[in-house]
């Protein structure tokens, strides 16, 4: 009876360290760090993507997506700690942002182009464009100044050179078909489309309201080496800049899959960046 009693003990002793073990291992995978990063918009496609790869991989870390509606809010939920990476900007709002705001956030990894277009539901070329129309465009200063100089290089406007990257309505000096130009949210761009004669709207805005750059837009600009201030990137906190995990998630990010998963999801319009331009 005694040893009938200790082998029980000694049994349900084992047991319970399995079982303890087990428990452990169980919490241990669900303890992965969740790494929030920020996009704009609904469409998360290519970086479901990146987090299908990262998990198959067992990494000891997960992605999260925020969504947010607008492009104000990205950099401030990241700059007050409420997120640890965002994915929707080229360098140059990041750049602007950084300048009004007294935030030192810093590109961690190049995305990709995606380039500016005008659109219309009234013309099918810039040529046919009437005196007095009306055009919207983006009302941040870098997006805005794009939209002048695409204006400019459809050979509708012509802006002083004076004003760089970043001109202002202020800033055309030749405006022969007198448009009438409506400053919005970049968001708004695409909705404006039934109340103006040509929107030029950045390409995440236009397929997420469900326009083929490539096929929808009457005039799209060109992808070329003056391209890289447009470049869209990964950005960080520079206190977290050298962070091994979020450069663990560009290495994921910055791979042939992914590429692909950009040209298709854009339909060919937007163009994987790091190829062209480097790691960041």
């Amino acid at each position: 009876m005694k040893k009938k009693f200790w082998f029980s003990l000694a049994s349900l002793a084992l047991v319970g360290l399995l079982f303890t073990g087990n428990h452990s291992a169980i919490d241990a995978s669900a303890k992965k760090q969740v790494v929030k990063i920020g996009v704009v918009g609904a469409d998360t496609d290519v970086w479901d993507g990146v987090k299908k790869r990262i998990d198959a991989a067992g990494e000891k870390f997960t992605l999260k997506f925020v969504k947010f509606s607008d492009y104000n809010q990205p950099n401030q939920a990241l700059a007050e700690g409420s997120i640890d990476l965002n994915s929707f900007q080229h360098q140059f709002f990041l750049d602007n942002f950084n300048k009004e705001h007294g935030t030192d956030l810093v590109s961690i990894g190049n995305t990709s182009v995606a380039p500016l277009g005008i659109y219309s539901k009234k013309i099918k070329n810039v040529k046919e464009l009437k005196d007095g129309a009306s055009v919207s465009i983006p009302n941040d200063v870098t997006n805005g100044g794009r939209a002048l100089l695409l204006l400019q290089t459809a050979g509708l406007l012509t802006i002083d050179k004076k004003a760089g990257l970043t001109p202002t309505v202020k800033d055309i000096t030749d405006n022969k078909k007198h448009l009438k130009i409506k400053e919005l949210d970049a968001s708004q761009t695409a909705r404006s489309l039934e109340d103006v004669d040509i929107a030029l709207i950045n390409s995440g805005v236009a397929v997420d309201s469900g326009l083929t750059p490539t096929k929808d837009a009457i005039f799209l600009e060109p992808v070329n080496d003056k391209s890289k201030p447009y470049v869209n990137i990964i950005v960080a906190r520079k206190k977290d800049a050298k962070n091994k995990i979020y450069n663990k998630i560009v290495d994921y990010y910055q791979t042939k899959e992914t590429a692909t998963d950009i040209t298709k999801t854009s339909k060919g319009s937007s163009i994987p960046s790091w190829e062209k331009y480097g790691r960041k």
